[in-house]
């Protein structure tokens, strides 16, 4: 069996996504989807990783992953490259699924549980669908159904209780990051369009006012009035927040026991987490900015957080994810799997979440579950009381629908 062909699919409502699929002279198609800066990954896929793959077998895939990697290594730690490269490992392992007739979790050595939990990251259909260059909020007219970043800002109590009628007993929500954004940033939250937004007026993120802390505390008051300790609460940062200014808001959340708190810094500087873990009782957790077994590394050693992040299209494909999942393993240190992209890449992670042994979540968002994924691809995970079960199909466990690629504005670009 060999390659012939790789392919990227580039739809202009979507435009910081990816879609990317790997062919062979059998028939079998391998899919994958990767986030932000489409163009770049693709021109990575055909001016760089195609010459490298076409005419080679798709079932070498440690060798494909360490040719590709030990080129762009010298290079760059992440970025475009290696987000191409994690899309096409995806695409080679979703085919070694169905040459084999078994799913991914099953090659990966075989299933250490069912399911796995799953927790509500509150955006809605338009979160990470904003114009290029923008972080992708979707706030500026949030309507119809599953606007759940408009309803932890407006009524989250509200919210909860729904949740919870549904099953999920977690979820995550980022109020914090109007304030960083943008002077006065609560109050304006519906007109926000991302961090490049031009009408920006501070960078923010390097103190934080009590008043602003006092604001941005209320969504939590509100989820723990209305449903107690039934939902687990995890708090996003985005990265954005100095450390004096984490420290404040970490000791601020210590009263609502949140289950973590994510990525209130950038984690390239792995002194400045342990001082943050040290500063407060919340879990710290880091980081889907992190990508290679390489990056985790210091984090891993330094014990600078309690729970790590892994996303299997940015941190190097699931032969990677794989080996950092062992890794933190190792170190007595959960894993939780990032998805707010795309249906492959939230596949790929529940392959990895029933592998692992230490894994406790598969991240979800359930307005692209129910409102963006499903014009996208055939399958969807089935989600059970607030699990997500393990997929049962060969390979990856879903496709790209038939008509995607002919859908209006599309860019395909092939490389045989």
């Amino acid at each position: 069996m060999k390659i012939t062909r790789l392919e990227t699919i580039y739809l202009p409502e979507y435009p910081s996504f990816l879609f990317v699929a790997v062919h062979t002279d059998t028939g079998l198609v391998g899919y994958a989807d990767t986030c932000y800066m489409p163009e770049a990954v693709a021109g990575y896929i055909h001016g760089f990783a195609a010459p490298m793959l076409l005419g080679h077998d798709p079932l070498a895939i440690e060798l494909h992953w360490r040719r590709l990697y030990e080129v762009i290594a010298h290079t760059v730690g992440k970025g475009a490259e290696l987000r191409g490269l994690s899309a096409i490992d995806v695409c080679l392992w979703d085919i070694f699924g169905q040459v084999t007739g078994m799913p991914i979790w099953q090659l990966l050595g075989g299933a250490c549980r069912d399911r796995i939990r799953t927790y509500n990251t509150c955006g809605g259909p338009s979160y990470g669908k904003a114009a290029k260059g923008g972080t992708g909020y979707g706030t500026e007219n949030p309507t119809g159904k599953y606007e759940d970043l408009a309803a932890f800002m407006e009524r989250p109590g509200e919210l909860a209780l729904d949740l919870l009628s549904e099953g999920y007993t977690a979820m995550k929500l980022w109020p914090f990051d109007y304030v960083a954004h943008y002077p006065g940033g609560w109050d304006n939250w519906r007109n926000f369009r991302g961090m490049f937004d031009p009408n920006l007026r501070s960078l923010g993120g390097h103190d934080i006012t009590a008043a602003d802390l006092n604001r941005a505390l209320e969504p939590f008051r509100q989820i723990r009035k209305a449903v107690g300790d039934k939902m687990e609460i995890m708090v996003e940062g985005h990265g954005l927040w100095s450390l004096p200014a984490a420290l404040k808001i970490a000791r601020a959340m210590e009263e609502f026991r949140p289950a973590w708190l994510e990525d209130l810094m950038r984690a390239d500087d792995v002194h400045a987490l342990v001082e943050l873990r040290r500063g407060t009782t919340c879990p710290i957790l880091a980081s889907e900015y992190l990508a290679t077994r390489y990056e985790y590394r210091p984090l891993l050693e330094a014990q600078a957080a309690d729970i790590v992040m892994i996303d299997p299209t940015w941190a190097g494909g699931i032969t990677e994810c794989k080996k950092i999942c062992s890794m933190a393993e190792t170190y007595k240190r959960p894993v939780a799997m990032h998805d707010c992209t795309g249906p492959f890449t939230l596949y790929a992670g529940i392959h990895l979440a029933i592998n692992a042994p230490n894994a406790i979540y598969q991240e979800s968002v359930r307005a692209y579950m129910r409102v963006n994924y499903p014009e996208l691809v055939t399958d969807m995970p089935v989600l059970e009381k607030g699990h997500l079960l393990a997929p049962t199909k060969p390979g990856i466990g879903t496709t790209l629908l038939p008509d995607v690629r002919k859908r209006a504005g599309v860019v395909v670009r092939e490389s045989r």
